[in-house]
């Protein structure tokens, strides 16, 4: 275990982590700015927007993420940490947009009403008023989207290569032949990943606890 449990191999692991954890951030970040546009634009009653919102959306949530980063990876010709970032920023887009969709479509039009009586524009209206509400609505499937993310960055070392958290820990295993040893870096790494992901959604928890008391 000693032998295992080096500063050396410790920081190689965290040097994947730092890296899963940059891509998802970055991905999260843009999927949660384009995707609450295209649920906005998606929840318009006409327009040529929404039909390309919608498109765009039916599209991308119906296939797979693994074949994004594949298509972004080989057509695109992206480097490996561009490529995964781009890639779970157009699939987690597409899923956001529609878990926002769902929120807006879920308050209450007398808040839309009421707003409007007060002389609130319909930008106002949906920024200031709709879109806070449906927000907090469906917060708990927002954070779940993103331990998703975190999740499946595991994903990209085996499809373009990059040395995220897992990609790291299995280039560990390389070094080490005994079935202990094997185990003991999968433990460690789906400890990782389970602290990172249960701190993300116990604080979603407090959150919502929070609003709720304040609502």
């Amino acid at each position: 275990m000693s032998q295992l449990l080096t500063a050396n191999n410790l920081r190689f692991l965290f040097d994947g982590l730092k890296l899963t954890l940059y891509i998802s951030f970055v991905a999260i970040l843009l999927s949660t700015i384009f995707g609450t546009i295209l649920a906005v634009i998606r929840n318009q009653k006409h327009g040529p927007l929404r039909f390309i919102a919608g498109t765009y959306i039916e599209i991308v949530r119906n296939i797979p993420n693994l074949l994004w980063i594949y298509v972004i990876f080989l057509i695109f010709q992206m480097k490996s940490t561009p490529a995964g970032i781009v890639s779970f920023t157009v699939f987690t887009t597409a899923a956001l947009a529609e878990i926002i969709r769902g929120g807006l479509n879920g308050v209450d039009k007398g808040q839309k009403e009421a707003a409007r009586s007060q002389g609130f524009s319909n930008f106002q209206i949906i920024w200031y008023v709709v879109l806070p509400q449906a927000i907090r609505n469906v917060l708990p499937a927002i954070v779940s989207q993103f331990v998703t993310v975190i999740k499946d960055t595991s994903f990209l070392y085996s499809v373009i290569a990059l040395q995220e958290l897992f990609g790291k820990s299995y280039i560990l295993m390389g070094k080490y032949a005994q079935t202990g040893q094997v185990f003991t870096i999968y433990g460690l790494v789906a400890l990782m990943y389970f602290t990172i992901n249960f701190c993300i959604s116990q604080f979603s928890r407090w959150l919502s606890k929070s609003w709720a008391k304040g609502y």
